[in-house]
């Protein structure tokens, strides 16, 4: 797909996991995931420390929210060690379009999206290029 479509993927207004969201303010995980929310993206919290973010229902993981919702594109607002450990449950639930917020990825994090043929972008901000 390359980098260019998932930015005009995102004009498709596609559900969102938002891996690494949190109710600490002062972090990207919940800056980002009200920013979405603010522009009218349907997005889901991912963080097996919380119940909920910010009064939304946040999941344990993708597996558990792909039960009850379907997923079109995962972003990623975690330490690379996580994002590699959780993409490796994106390849088994089939979930290839993958967001890499900066400093969420690193070379072993780009190696394997390339191995396995996942569309992605990478050390872009979603809130960047999700503005309208």
């Amino acid at each position: 797909m390359g980098q260019l479509n998932l930015v005009e993927y995102l004009k498709q207004n596609p559900t969102i996991a938002l891996v690494g969201a949190t109710n600490d303010k002062s972090k990207y995980g919940n800056i980002i995931f009200h920013d979405l929310l603010n522009k009218g993206y349907t997005i889901y919290p991912v963080n097996p420390k919380a119940t909920t973010i910010d009064g939304h229902k946040a999941y344990k993981n993708l597996e558990e929210l792909l039960k009850e919702h379907q997923i079109d594109l995962v972003v990623f607002v975690v330490p690379p060690k996580i994002t590699y450990d959780i993409l490796q449950e994106a390849l088994r639930l089939n979930l290839k379009k993958v967001w890499i917020q900066p400093g969420a990825g690193n070379e072993e994090v780009r190696e394997f999206l390339e191995k396995h043929q996942f569309d992605y972008l990478m050390d872009a901000c979603v809130m960047v290029m999700s503005r309208k």
